[in-house]
């Protein structure tokens, strides 16, 4: 192991190619192999930079780090979709043993993520994101521009980032050690993310609730600990179901028995307006992380940190992403047929007048005094341009996707770099001046009873429950049928205005002619509109 460490330190050493960049240079040498998805393979990086902004070349010595590291691909319908992959890696000492460092003055920690932009062509999606939000007071991922090389090859412009992980300056909670199974220590040290199924290896559990307006559930993946173990596993997702149920009950509102006896309302806050601001087309469904400390630290659910925003500002052809003239939230309405879909949560929100008013509050504020405000968006913008203006021109000799269709960019497509930030600025502005009257009128709404529907607790228990919250007084006909269209139930109830509870599926499956376990459909016909839901006894 020792000579081929030795090996690998060597060929990066005697690297010789003559390129140079206006952006620090990641030099990174596999000996030829390629890079694997699934795990690390070892590899020797080093990174050059001058701080005085002078020219940096691949043959000037490493100052920012020089040693081995543990790289793999990374992304999930980027892996297959674009030839110019992102990576994750750590630094590492010998054989996987992990080397915290400290990259451009960053907090010292091992892992990090080159991200490729390969179809956000201005390069400013991810990089603006995060610096909006930590302008807004929140954590997100610290990022630096960089330009890599591969195995003697140039790869062009890349990002490289902080991944998300429990870590002093970065997600800043109590580490929860494979001991911790009861008391204060139990409480805290989770990350847990909303997001596809292949974005964990540790497990998952799936909401007790729907969708609002949907037939199927959220996915919750576990994130951290690496090491977590039932008894823990059990802990946050009896901590997430109780947040669910309080904030579909009848009394979601009440800050000592509803919502907030369970969440960090602030971040809550600040992510909805990251989320919106960008219109970000995955938000509240893909890669939305939370997090939760310890009891005694008081350890709410905590919404963040934000992540992964290159199909936002407009840059998606579906679902509506072009337009900046909606809500993201309300992302269920207009693309129902999407297996992923935004949980419950918001629309409910959206129904409590106090949180409502904090909302436009922060959103004032930040426009006014803060983060979002047009001079400073545009001065960060103005920032960014200059950092990347040379590098871009080599890294799209290289890509050549300039004025190309690359999923899923809108049409028109600009046919330059510079037309690109252009179309995120104009995007941007018009979007800003239309929440600033959108969340106006909502706050200006006394009673915003919004229609949301769902099912309580399901596979089938006692508690198990039709949820409605109905704008007006109204019937709602149900109808329960077997896998061979046996009619098992033929219902209608009426609603009031607000919220609903209907208890009458578990009584129908505890019936004596119900014996056989297995799938069942209930259909619920409201006014002109009907839902299906698979029900599973």
């Amino acid at each position: 192991m020792r000579i081929t460490l030795l090996l690998l330190m060597v060929s990066i050493n005697l690297y010789s190619q003559n390129f140079t960049s206006t952006l620090p240079i990641v030099v990174i040498n596999t000996n030829g192999q390629g890079i694997p998805d699934h795990y690390k393979l070892l590899a020797a990086m080093k990174i050059i930079h001058h701080p005085d902004k002078s020219i940096n070349t691949t043959t000037d010595v490493a100052n920012i780090y020089n040693g081995n590291i543990g790289i793999e691909t990374r992304g999930s319908s980027s892996q297959d979709l674009f030839p110019k992959k992102s990576f994750g890696f750590e630094t590492r000492l010998i054989g996987e043993e992990e080397n915290e460092v400290n990259l451009f003055d960053w907090p010292k920690e091992s892992d990090y993520i080159l991200y490729a932009s390969y179809n956000e062509k201005s390069f400013m999606n991810n990089v603006l994101t995060m610096k909006l939000s930590r302008d807004m007071g929140m954590y997100a991922s610290r990022t630096q521009y960089v330009d890599v090389v591969l195995n003697g090859e140039y790869q062009g412009i890349y990002v490289l980032m902080e991944k998300i992980k429990r870590a002093k300056g970065r997600v800043d909670i109590a580490k929860l050690d494979s001991a911790d199974v009861s008391g204060d220590e139990l409480t805290g040290g989770y990350i847990v993310k909303i997001d596809k199924s292949t974005g964990s290896n540790l497990g998952s559990f799936q909401s007790n609730y729907y969708v609002t307006n949907g037939s199927n559930r959220p996915m919750f993946l576990y994130e951290a600990p690496k090491s977590i173990h039932g008894v823990q596993k059990n802990y946050i997702r009896n901590y997430i179901n109780e947040f669910e149920s309080a904030l579909i009950g009848p009394n979601f509102a009440d800050p000592n028995f509803g919502y907030e006896k369970y969440i960090d309302v602030s971040s809550f806050i600040k992510l909805f307006l990251i989320n919106e601001i960008t219109a970000n087309v995955d938000a509240y469904r893909i890669s939305t992380y939370m997090y939760k400390d310890k009891n005694s630290k008081d350890g709410k659910l905590t919404l963040g940190p934000p992540w992964d925003y290159d199909l936002s500002y407009g840059n998606a052809d579906y679902c509506g992403a072009p337009a900046f003239n909606i809500f993201s939230y309300q992302f269920n309405t207009r693309c129902s047929q999407d297996w992923y879909q935004v949980p419950f949560w918001w629309d409910r929100l959206m129904q409590d007048s106090s949180f409502r008013k904090k909302l436009y509050e922060e959103y004032s504020f930040q426009r006014t005094d803060g983060a979002l405000q047009w001079s400073h968006i545009t001065n960060v913008v103005d920032s960014l341009r200059e950092e990347i203006k040379t590098a871009q021109q080599k890294n799209f000799q290289i890509w050549p996707v300039l004025g190309e269709y690359v999923w899923p960019n809108p049409y028109p497509i600009p046919a330059t770099w510079e037309g690109e930030i252009n179309e995120l600025l104009t995007w941007f502005e018009n979007r800003l001046i239309w929440l600033d009257g959108r969340l106006e009128d909502l706050v200006n709404i006394k009673e915003a009873v919004n229609f949301s529907i769902s099912l309580k607790s399901n596979p089938i228990t006692e508690s198990s429950a039709l949820i409605i919250t109905s704008p007006k007084n109204q019937s709602v006909s149900t109808t329960l049928v077997d896998i061979n269209g046996r009619v098992l139930s033929d219902k209608s109830f009426p609603l009031t205005t607000g919220y609903n509870e209907i208890n009458f599926i578990y009584e129908i499956m505890e019936r004596s002619d119900i014996s056989i376990s297995g799938i069942f459909v209930l259909k619920v016909v409201i006014g002109d509109k009907t839902y299906l839901y698979k029900v599973i006894k």
